[in-house]
């Protein structure tokens, strides 16, 4: 009995292991075609505008502001979610850089 609960087991990890594997390798196949697609996209879309020195201290402030206003509604435990805070305070930084930059 046990010998057969373990053979099912291994069987459905290994069909499990193969759909993650090929679904990958689809999805790299996928990226690497798209390559030139999207190279020409975003060299027509981050065309001179307001550039990137102006967005990244645009995005800085706001940012800063976003991380006042979450650090005040979490109430209680700042100095705990501080972790938190400061990889919040990155990532945001990036996206609203590269979106104002973009947009702009």
């Amino acid at each position: 009995m046990v010998g057969e609960t373990d053979e099912k087991d291994k069987n459905e990890t290994r069909k499990i292991a193969i759909g993650i594997v090929s679904l990958v390798l689809v999805l790299g196949l996928a990226i690497f075609l798209m390559a030139p697609i999207v190279a020409e996209l975003v060299s027509v879309h981050f065309a001179p505008g307001l550039g990137f020195r102006d967005s990244a201290v645009i995005s800085f402030f706001v940012t800063i502001v976003i991380m006042i206003v979450f650090a005040i509604s979490a109430g209680d435990g700042l100095l705990g979610e501080i972790q938190f805070i400061l990889g919040g305070f990155f990532l945001f930084f990036v996206i609203i850089w590269l979106l104002v930059a973009w947009i702009f």
